[in-house]
């Protein structure tokens, strides 16, 4: 089993909060993760709310919770259950500890807000990625692997496919499940077909400015829809909408937000790209690594909000973090040659960031201006946990 990062702020968590939520899309290894907090934390109790015997040890709740007093309960998929939620938010208090609860959830909280009672207080809420770079390579040497990696995205069951022809087939089963399956249990009411249609196109615009109006056009539905769509699978952690930064300057800032697929497994499969030729053939290729670098990022780092840069005369920064006062600044770029546009360097003038890297897969980083690095994926990522 791969070492998750997410594992120590679990068990750090469990010991600040009542009840810990593990948040993230089907088969990124939540469950997997919960069994290996559960070793370090020996009496824990696992109920898998997809099994009926399961949900059938909860029908009196008050009285479960009552007899096993003093363990570590985890509840697996709690969306499945939400008329818990209420009796959950007393049990917490009688309990009057920390770490009573570890629930695990297929759905975002605001997903999970719609169907139950605010547990604020009482319950942190971590989100846990398909594998990250970090946690598939240690060490950050094999470019082989990072490109699999990039490749095949960071499901587990992907990433860790045999053949090519395998993770292919199990990104393209995953997408049907999710459509026909998993987002009506999540109360999600539109067609199977419609969605994958707009998940598709979603695809095709990956890293560009979201234009809801074409794609409403395209699909023959309101600009409003389109947007609901958005939303749907945002929650679902199956999007990212990157919003652009707002600052106080004298120029015109584009406003319009920017939206990737998170996985770049899925938007490989979505688009057909069945090969590292077909990628490399293919207009998203940039769009491609530079959406994967941004989950790359986000993943290692917390506590920092995330944004793109761009002026109406073409000034532009794909990722700007902030952390109160602080600033930085991220480039991609996926040539092993990155050349630097004087429009970027404007970008920085009027960004003035503390830290400017530029990603691509480079062997070894070196620096490219004042405060400006270049460098590969694997030591930034390193760095940036750090921060």
């Amino acid at each position: 089993m791969l070492l998750r990062l997410l594992q120590s702020r679990v068990l750090q968590w469990l010991g600040q909060f009542p009840a810990v939520a593990i948040l993230g899309p089907r088969q990124c290894g939540k469950s997997t993760l919960a069994r290996a907090v559960l070793a370090a934390r020996p009496g824990g109790l696992h109920l898998d709310l997809e099994r009926p015997s399961d949900q059938a040890r909860l029908r009196d709740p008050e009285a479960f919770f009552a007899a096993n007093a003093g363990r570590l309960v985890c509840l697996d998929e709690i969306q499945r259950v939400p008329e818990l939620f209420p009796v959950l938010r007393a049990v917490l208090d009688a309990g009057e500890r920390n770490g009573q609860v570890l629930a695990l959830g297929s759905a975002s909280p605001e997903l999970l807000r719609q169907s139950s009672e605010s547990l604020a207080g009482r319950i942190g809420c971590l989100e846990l990625t398909p594998f990250l770079l970090p946690e598939v390579l240690p060490d950050g040497a094999d470019a082989a692997g990072q490109r699999t990696h990039w490749r095949r995205g960071g499901y587990p069951r992907s990433f860790l496919a045999e053949t090519e022809g395998v993770s292919r087939e199990w990104r393209e089963e995953f997408i049907r499940t999710f459509l026909e399956r998993d987002l009506p249990q999540l109360g999600v009411s539109v067609a199977a077909g419609t969605l994958h249609r707009f998940w598709q196109m979603s695809a095709h615009y990956h890293g560009e400015l979201w234009n809801a109006s074409k794609i409403a056009q395209a699909l023959g539905v309101s600009q409003p829809t389109v947007q609901s769509y958005v939303r749907t699978l945002e929650h679902a952690f199956m999007l990212r909408v990157l919003p652009p930064l707002e600052v106080n300057l004298k120029k015109r800032l584009v406003k319009t937000p920017k939206v990737y697929l998170r996985d770049s497994g899925l938007l490989h499969a979505l688009l057909r790209l069945e090969t590292e030729n077909d990628l490399l053939g293919h207009p998203v290729y940039g769009s491609s690594w530079e959406g994967y670098v941004i989950e790359q990022v986000l993943g290692v780092l917390t506590g920092w909000e995330a944004f793109f840069f761009r002026t109406s005369t073409g000034s532009e920064c794909d990722l700007v973090l902030q952390r109160g006062r602080r600033r930085l600044a991220i480039e991609c770029k996926v040539s092993t040659a990155p050349e630097l546009t004087p429009d970027f360097h404007t970008a920085l003038r009027d960004l003035q960031p503390e830290a400017t890297w530029v990603v691509a897969p480079v062997r070894e980083a070196y620096p490219a201006g004042k405060d400006i690095t270049v460098t590969p994926l694997p030591p930034l990522l390193k760095q940036l946990a750090r921060l």
